[in-house]
């Protein structure tokens, strides 16, 4: 095994940020990962994925996994349904075109999120009423102390919004290496009233779409939306949507009458971030090398030469006038390291 020293994450981040890692290592099997993980305990660990969902704030003083291992393979079919298990280093993204292209539905709302398929069940990540849960049948991780291989079934996971056991009981102790997802191969169940899909279907002149259809609506949303990590660096989403509880947003309502909401149970309400940041005049503001990006504000962007530490205080600073002008306070989704 060869260790990479003072490795610039540029690359492996899509802020597009230049922090450094004592040490660096790609891994591509689990014997590699094992054998590392027995041999580095010592060492403070960083274990990156796609790199769609973290901020480097600072250099990182110790050894960086980069987790690729790579594999698709069919663990069950039958007329209605299969089951697929992926390892954790295959691209998001790339998985999706891959299931669109052999009809298997389920997963056609996630088009283009960014990311690798090992990190999707930490955050339980999701898009236009559709969440990776709806597909998910287990992941397999290894403990980083003992090595030892665990299956979280989907009740073990414990998925809640852009939230999972990975976030909360068991936090730093595993790392996915690989997730099994139960998809339809035929009567597929299409979710196109969530957001602007049904009117982007419309605009394609489609009535009765298909899954591919749906993912080239949701594909053409977000693009109209979201700016490519590949031009404009940027995470997606930098914060949750807030839900607070009915008499919080009794109260919101009264101040907000106009502000959109969605229910997500009698007794908890939904409120779009991207509209309380706009409302608070960050919409498409540039602070030096980083900004609110002008086509969404929910989406922080580096303009190029920007630091991790320029976008965590302006996180701070967004965060501070929300709770100052609504009352509500907007948690991170992106991982602060």
């Amino acid at each position: 095994m060869t260790f990479e020293t003072n490795k610039s994450l540029k690359e492996f981040n899509t802020f597009g940020i230049d922090s450094k890692a004592d040490r660096y290592i790609s891994v591509t099997s689990e014997a590699m990962l094992k054998n590392i993980l027995q041999e580095e305990q010592k060492d403070e660990l960083l274990i990156l994925g796609g790199g769609s969902n973290v901020l480097f704030r600072n250099d990182w003083k110790g050894l960086v996994l980069h987790l690729n291992l790579k594999g698709i393979t069919v663990t069950s079919e039958d007329e209605d349904h299969i089951e697929l298990t992926v390892q954790a280093g295959e691209n998001w993204h790339a998985f999706v075109e891959y299931c669109l292209a052999r009809n298997y539905g389920g997963l056609e709302n996630l088009s283009l999120i960014p990311g690798n398929v090992g990190t999707a069940p930490i955050q339980n990540i999701g898009a236009y009423g559709v969440e990776l849960k709806d597909c998910f049948v287990s992941c397999t991780a290894i403990h980083r102390k003992t090595l030892e291989s665990h299956t979280f079934t989907l009740e073990e996971c414990k998925f809640g919004y852009r939230n999972s056991i990975f976030k909360n009981e068991v936090k730093g102790e595993f790392i996915i290496t690989s997730v099994t997802f139960r998809l339809t191969k035929r009567n597929h169940e299409l979710h196109i009233s969530y957001g602007a899909i049904q009117q982007q279907l419309e605009k394609q002149g489609v009535d009765q779409p298909t899954i591919q259809e749906v993912s080239k609506a949701v594909i053409a949303i977000r693009q109209s939306k979201l700016p490519d990590p590949k031009e404009l660096g940027n995470s997606g989403s930098f914060f949750k949507n807030p839900v607070i509880g009915k008499t919080q947003f009794q109260t919101f309502r009264l101040q907000f009458p106009e502000a959109p909401f969605y229910e997500v149970s009698p007794k908890e309400f939904k409120i779009p971030a991207g509209w309380l940041i706009e409302q608070a005049g960050f919409k498409g503001k540039r602070f030096g090398e980083v900004g609110v990006h002008k086509n969404q504000a929910l989406v922080l962007v580096n303009y190029g030469n920007g630091t991790g530490e320029a976008i965590w205080e302006l996180a701070l600073t967004i965060q501070r006038e929300i709770k100052k002008k609504f009352g509500i306070y907007l948690e991170p989704e992106v991982n602060i390291i």
